[in-house]
């Protein structure tokens, strides 16, 4: 199957405000993330989307300019394979230290001459 850098890249960024429109009504913090078991798995599988939608676009543009794209598809495939093993700390550090950036260069790619 083929795909589209624009189509992959806007998955990508759905994803992260799906994750965003998850805090719209709650604070953003820790302690509500891990006390609701929904908002938790609801993070952990945008998150595995935006990892296999990463994996695609490299398979598309080697050479993307994206910070750590391929530590993004190990992640997908941690909370893939390793999801007895994912913590809490590890997916809110994600949602609030790496998907601002991610969003961040996202955009700037969608918004760029597509000269990838």
């Amino acid at each position: 199957m083929e795909y589209s850098v624009d189509k992959t890249l806007t998955d990508i960024l759905s994803a992260i405000c799906e994750i965003e429109d998850f805090f719209a009504t709650r604070p953003l913090r820790f302690d509500f993330y891990v006390a609701d078991i929904c908002l938790k798995r609801a993070v952990e599988r945008n998150i595995t989307i935006i990892g296999e939608a990463m994996n695609r676009l490299l398979k598309i543009v080697p050479e993307i300019q994206v910070t750590a794209a391929r530590s993004i598809v190990d992640t997908r495939n941690y909370v893939i394979h390793g999801y007895d093993s994912v913590t809490d700390e590890i997916m809110w550090a994600i949602v609030v230290r790496h998907l601002p950036l991610l969003k961040q260069e996202v955009m700037q790619l969608l918004e760029s001459d597509k000269s990838y």
